[in-house]
């Protein structure tokens, strides 16, 4: 992560903001795992108006891809009326090296990045992804003597 020297002000700001937040409407489809999830413009809608109205705004530029580890970078700059930034570059692999696997791969990391640095709360799996709860250890049964 990279900052301007201070951030007093926007932390103070972001406070105030993460006070206010409500979570991001789940109102998007992801027929592969048949659940819903919170899509970047729901993400926005969540935060839009309170950073604006707390002096903050989010910019995100796309980096180039990486052809040695097939990747697409993203920095994400919550800044500040007073000056003051924060800034921190993200990358995910790009599954399909085209536009499409491209704005696929920003799309995705803009909307957790935005999350993540405003504090919107998406979707909760209780950790459930995480911890792989299909993977079972294998019994091993002692041998008879």
């Amino acid at each position: 992560m990279q900052q301007s020297e201070n951030i007093a002000n926007l932390a103070k700001a972001l406070s105030t903001v993460q006070g206010k937040l409500t979570h991001a409407k789940k109102d998007s489809a992801n027929p592969f795992f048949k659940s819903k999830y919170a899509d970047l413009e729901s993400v926005w809608d969540a935060c839009r108006h309170l950073l604006a109205d707390n002096g903050l705004a989010v910019a995100q530029f796309p980096g180039t891809y990486s052809d040695l580890d097939k990747s697409m970078s993203l920095t994400t700059i919550l800044t500040h009326e007073s000056g003051e930034w924060i800034s921190h570059e993200m990358s995910v692999p790009v599954t399909k090296a085209d536009a499409q696997g491209a704005g696929s791969a920003l799309t995705y990391m803009r909307r957790y990045a935005l999350a993540a640095v405003v504090g919107v709360v998406q979707a909760d799996d209780d950790g459930n992804a995480a911890s792989n709860p299909q993977f079972k250890q294998p019994v091993v049964k002692p041998k008879e003597i």
